[in-house]
C-alpha cells in the first residue's frame, strides 16, 4: 500500500472512535468478519474501495474525507485535470484515479482504473447500487458472479454491483472508466 493508502485506516479509526462506535458494531454493520475489520483498521489488511464507500456511509461522512482528510469543497462543479485526480494505488496492477472526488453530496463515484497486465486475478467485491464500465485502453475480462464478459476498446456494461465482480486486463495494460451509484 502506498503511504496515502496507510492513512486511510488511521482515519477510520479516529473517525470511528469520535462517534464511539465499538468495532464490533462497524463490522456488523459491514457484514465482515471482526477480525477482518480490525486488521483492515490497523493497516494490516487492503480495504476494497467498494468497502471504503461503505464504511464512508456507515460514518455518515465522504469517501473524500476517508481518503484524503479534506472535505470536498464544491457543489456547482468541479473539474479534474488530466492526471490530477486524488490517486490510490492500493496493491499491484490496480490503481484508482477519482475524478469527482471535490464535488460535495455527489450520487455517482466516478473512476479512472488502470489495470496492469500479468497481474493475480484480485478478489472479487459486492457494493450496493449499480456500476458502469467503458473501457478506453486494452482489453478487460470482467467476472460478474460465475459469468466472464470479456470487453474492448468502446465497450462498455452497467452492472447490479451486489453482485461479486471484478476486472483483469487481458494481454497488457487496460484503463477504464468506472462510475458507481449507489441510487436504485
Amino acid at each position: 500500500m502506498n503511504n496515502n493508502w496507510l492513512q486511510i485506516p488511521k482515519r477510520i479509526r479516529e473517525l470511528r472512535e469520535v462517534l464511539e462506535i465499538p468495532q464490533e458494531s462497524l463490522a456488523q454493520a459491514l457484514r465482515v468478519p471482526l477480525g477482518d475489520y480490525i486488521a483492515m483498521e490497523n493497516g494490516e489488511k487492503d480495504i476494497p474501495i467498494s468497502l471504503l464507500y461503505n464504511i464512508a456511509e456507515e460514518l455518515g461522512t465522504d469517501f473524500t474525507v476517508l481518503s484524503t482528510g479534506e472535505e470536498p469543497r464544491m457543489n456547482q462543479y468541479t473539474v479534474v485535470r488530466r492526471g490530477e485526480g486524488d490517486r490510490f494505488d492500493r496493491f499491484a496492477g490496480y490503481h484508482f484515479e477519482g475524478l469527482a472526488d471535490n464535488f460535495q453530496s455527489r450520487v455517482m463515484k466516478p473512476m479512472l482504473v488502470t489495470l496492469e497486465a500479468e497481474e493475480p486475478d484480485p478478489e472479487q467485491v459486492v457494493h450496493s447500487g449499480q456500476e458502469f464500465n467503458y473501457v478506453l485502453e486494452g482489453e478487460i475480462l470482467l467476472r460478474l458472479s460465475s459469468s466472464k464478459i470479456k470487453l474492448n476498446v468502446g465497450d462498455s456494461v452497467y452492472f447490479n454491483s451486489t453482485l461479486p465482480h471484478s476486472q483483469n486486463a487481458i494481454g497488457g495494460k487496460a484503463r477504464f472508466l468506472a462510475v458507481i451509484t449507489d441510487q436504485g
